[in-house]
């Protein structure tokens, strides 16, 4: 700090020994000292330069005294500030004193000097002068910091007017999906559909055969823009907490995919899951996602068994970087018994458009898990997956609490 804002003293005597005196007192101190042998002399230096941090003057000079001297320095509104201390050896009445206060004086002392009070009035004003620089530096500080606020204020308010317009143009393609597009496949599926029905004995074996994979192929079509929109409602539906039941989120899941889950001769193993903030109609969304996920990747002949377990920790008991070892995290796992998938795909997974099988083998848009790792994005929390292949698969989910 003082190397920033050096502490300088004016020294007003017209001896040479008094000047030299009082820097022998105050050495050592970290003091810069500027001699005036005038009050003519020591105005000149003032009009200089205003930074000092006090001014020790005598009263007693030819043609221009210390009170004279005091009374200009006071006039001045950059000077006016300065402290003055007078040093004088005939301020023994109370008169003589008032005047040197009248003058502008803050504080007196009696020669000879004793050299350990000089050095603490010193020392006091010197630490007011730091003081009243450091206020003088943060108010700047300040000033500054509030200008980058408010150009950084300005900045998010025009991304939030263009993420406003990229929402609304973001809505006006969902409603061209869900209507506009959507259209001309369900004419694809009716007008192939009639064409097989009514036209059955008119159409060869090849032609039938390239009827039914427009018909595959326009229901695969269709899967994806149902896909992408859930995924687009992910992304800028309004976000509302609830503390939900994860059971009831669950049996709604169950009751959706009844008849697959009876297909696949499917057992969904599931304690007490208890109740989190959520929004409850995303998390439905993922807890369908993940199920049908096992559903469709299950093996061949073999039963598939689905377990979902729930536990509240810290987390630091997780041993993972990306949690935060302060918060309590709601721990949601779903392990299968299915095909499972190796080891280096545990993050490709989750990327939009990302398959590891054939469409002719696994049907699916390659969106359903992406979709889920954006609604634990949208929780603020984690997900993660684990497999070997043809050992099943687990999903760790870490949502804050």
């Amino acid at each position: 700090m003082e190397g920033k804002h050096p502490v300088k003293i004016l020294l007003v005597d017209d001896k040479k020994e008094n000047l030299l005196s009082l820097q022998v007192i105050l050495d050592g101190q970290g003091y810069n000292f500027v001699e005036a042998t005038s009050g003519k002399e020591a105005l000149r230096y003032l009009l200089k330069n205003q930074d000092f941090a006090i001014i020790l003057m005598d009263v007693q000079m030819p043609i221009m005294d210390g009170f004279e001297t005091a009374q200009i320095i006071r006039e001045s509104d950059k000077l006016k500030h300065v402290p003055i201390i007078f040093l004088t050896a005939n301020m023994n009445t109370s008169e003589y004193i008032f005047k040197g206060y009248q003058a502008g004086a803050v504080d007196y002392m009696i020669k000879p000097l004793m050299a350990e009070i000089l050095q603490a009035k010193v020392r006091v004003y010197a630490e007011l002068y730091r003081k009243n620089h450091e206020l003088v530096r943060n108010e700047e500080q300040m000033k500054k910091l509030n200008i980058e606020i408010l150009a950084a204020n300005q900045i998010l308010e025009k991304q939030s007017i263009e993420l406003k317009i990229a929402n609304r143009e973001l809505e006006a393609f969902t409603y061209v999906s869900s209507h506009d597009l959507q259209e001309p496949l369900r004419k694809i599926q009716t007008f192939t559909a009639i064409i097989l029905e009514n036209e059955d004995k008119n159409l060869s074996d090849q032609g039938k055969h390239n009827f039914q994979r427009v018909r595959h192929a326009a229901e695969r079509m269709r899967q994806l823009i149902e896909s992408l929109l859930a995924f687009s409602h992910t992304t800028t539906a309004d976000r509302k907490f609830e503390k939900t039941d994860l059971n009831t989120i669950l049996d709604d899941v169950k009751s959706e995919l009844k008849e697959t889950i009876d297909d696949k001769n499917a057992i969904i193993e599931a304690g007490k899951l208890g109740q989190i903030n959520i929004i409850p109609f995303q998390f439905t969304q993922l807890v369908q996602n993940l199920i049908s996920n096992a559903l469709k990747f299950s093996k061949p002949d073999v039963p598939l068994q689905i377990i979902i377990k729930t536990e509240i920790r810290n987390g630091a008991a997780f041993n993972l970087d990306r949690l935060n070892p302060d918060k309590n995290y709601c721990h949601i796992s779903f392990s299968d018994n299915g095909i499972g998938f190796a080891p280096h795909f545990n993050e490709r997974i989750f990327e939009v458009f990302q398959r590891l099988h054939n469409k002719d083998a696994y049907a699916g848009t390659g969106i359903g898990l992406s979709i889920v790792k954006k609604i634990v994005e949208n929780h603020n929390g984690l997900i993660t997956a684990r497999s070997q292949p043809m050992e099943g698969a687990t999903f760790d989910i870490y949502i804050p609490t």
